[in-house]
């Protein structure tokens, strides 16, 4: 299990979240900072990425991921069709459709040094 996974299950145990939505949280931020590290980073080991996260008694979680990346507004992002992916037989391609099913709220805030990625779930 990734480092990130294990943080967010203690965080997410701790705070009383089911292991069922547990899961799913975990699977949403996992996908997006693999992202961040293949895509906007090339898998550099010198470049890092930061993970917060804010339980708001219960009733909400907000995940902010931030890095000094190139950013990439998931707001924007097209679903492909999952009939030509199945076709195509490609490999990936729906972990952020995954992501925006998931998560209530995506924001993209892009700043002069880094990009920070909040990602918001009401229980």
């Amino acid at each position: 299990m990734s480092e990130i996974r294990i943080f967010l299950n203690d965080v997410l145990t701790k705070h009383h979240v089911p292991e069922v939505q547990q899961n799913t949280l975990i699977l949403a931020v996992d996908e997006v900072c693999a992202n961040l590290i293949i895509h906007s980073h090339k898998c550099n080991p010198e470049e890092y990425i930061k993970l917060k996260v804010d339980v708001d008694d219960g009733s909400d979680i907000t995940f902010e991921i931030s890095d000094n990346g190139i950013g990439f507004d998931i707001s924007e992002y097209k679903e492909p069709n999952i009939s030509d992916i199945v076709k195509q037989k490609r490999k990936g391609g729906i972990g952020l459709m995954l992501v925006r099913r998931i998560m209530d709220e995506i924001e993209l805030i892009e700043g002069k040094k880094s990009n920070v990625y909040r990602l918001y779930k009401k229980f």
